[in-house]
């Protein structure tokens, strides 16, 4: 740019920078507009097949709808968690029915196909609608057209759409289990060490697992602990228990792990005042405090306004033992006795642990696995002398001599509650 003198290129650039804004103002403004739902019918009644199925695939099998949940934090929308192919999948869009005057209003969804992909074609992504104004539809169905028939589409319910008080304080996200899943005695383990520790609901998204498992999750879902979300990926998808592509074929990777747990998250946005992300192995153990509350309550009032708090994960391996809490009626049972495994491996170099999360369910927008992608607030890094993940599981030093590894019995003192609480399911489950 030639400029003669200061003041002429300083009023150049500010021209510049208006008329900048101004058309960034009006794309975005024409793009506000292009979302905005419209009447296409008016006077008809809702009809086509409400479904209630966990993954319902769109005609092409190129989306998926898991759940619509209604979200106002940032203005009154349908977000939908779901599956997309993130190429092929470039435009949708929601079909309101407003009743009791039946008019329906579509409206073009934005698609946000999450970052956290790892390569494969398909992955989570959340359809994003403007609702109609004066109207607080119950059913949504997604079409790629605005032009069609109603009566042809799948219908979904819109959970979210009531405030509720919560109904628990912590609720445990487990996603996904799969390859006929059978570590029995750890996951028993695993969840009565989360009701010791605080949590009142357990949420399962079950690809498949033993018989023997189904006993366990049918006693906890009498006793009203676990809440089993069926989770048939594989009937609709190539799935890998791999996280990251390996240019195998496959569609999507561990099961739709990332959209089950952003399904976890907004289903218990308003029934759940904290939820807890982690896998079926890891137990959030805490080393300061007695229990999930006290920590969270202490955590929220050393960073207010935060809502995502990580976890360093550490590796107790299953081929280390202890000669302790060697309960010979737990002998006959299968999976790992972690009362047992209280040698955990030392930090690598130059390697970062990952971590899990408890995160307030009502700030998070998407999430990854060890970490949030969009979110309301900050997020903490919770120090180790305060909690840990602690995850028994095969060891990823394996070369280590025994000698190497830190002895750590945080969990030891939870014993003697988990041994009378664990020996409760059993007996009336397994033994």
């Amino acid at each position: 740019m030639l400029c003669v003198g200061k003041k002429s290129c300083f009023a150049a650039v500010a021209c510049i920078i208006t008329l900048t804004s101004m058309v960034t103002l009006s794309y975005l403004r024409l793009q506000r507009l292009s979302h905005l739902p419209k009447i296409v019918q008016e006077g008809s009644k809702c009809r086509g097949k409400i479904t209630r199925d966990t993954i319902t695939p769109l005609k092409g099998n190129r989306t998926f709808v898991i759940t619509p949940y209604f979200d106002d934090r940032e203005s009154k929308v349908t977000r939908v968690i779901g599956i997309v192919h993130h190429q092929d999948v470039k435009q949708l869009y929601c079909w309101f029915c407003c009743q009791p005057d039946g008019k329906i209003f579509v409206a073009k969804a934005k698609i946000d196909v999450h970052s956290d992909r790892f390569g494969f074609p398909y992955g989570a992504a959340d359809i994003v609608c403007l609702e109609p104004e004066n109207c607080n539809p119950t059913h949504v169905a997604i079409h790629e057209s605005p032009e069609g028939n109603i009566d042809q589409l799948p219908r979904f319910e819109i959970k979210n759409r009531q405030a509720e008080p919560f109904s628990v304080n912590f609720t445990v996200c487990i996603s996904t289990m799969f390859g006929n899943y059978n570590n029995v005695l750890q996951f028993i383990q695993s969840v009565e060490m989360y009701k010791i520790l605080g949590a009142q609901k357990v949420v399962i998204y079950k690809n498949n697992c033993s018989h023997l498992m189904e006993k366990v999750l049918k006693f906890y879902v009498e006793e009203g602990t676990a809440e089993v979300i069926p989770w048939p990926i594989d009937s609709h998808l190539k799935v890998s228990s791999r996280w990251r592509f390996m240019q195998d074929g496959m569609h999507i990777g561990y099961y739709g792990q990332i959209t089950a747990l952003n399904d976890c998250v907004y289903r218990n946005m308003k029934r759940s005042k904290f939820v807890v992300l982690k896998d079926a192995d890891e137990i959030i153990l805490p080393l300061k405090y007695p229990d999930w509350n006290t920590m969270m309550k202490n955590l929220q009032e050393q960073h207010p306004g935060s809502g995502v708090f990580l976890f360093e994960n550490h590796i107790f391996p299953k081929n280390v033992f202890t000669d302790a809490f060697n309960i010979s009626s737990w002998n006959a049972v299968p999976g790992a006795n972690i009362l047992q495994h209280v040698h955990r491996e030392p930090d690598r170099k130059d390697v970062i642990n990952p971590r899990k999360m408890i995160v307030d369910p009502r700030k998070v927008i998407q999430t990854s696995v060890h970490s949030v992608l969009r979110a309301y607030g900050d997020s903490v890094y919770v120090p180790m002398d305060v909690a840990l993940v602690y995850h028994c599981r095969l060891p990823l030093q394996g070369n280590l001599p025994r000698e190497s590894l830190i002895r750590d019995t945080t969990l030891w003192r939870y014993n003697s509650s988990l041994i009378t609480n664990v020996n409760k399911v059993l007996y009336q489950t397994v033994l």
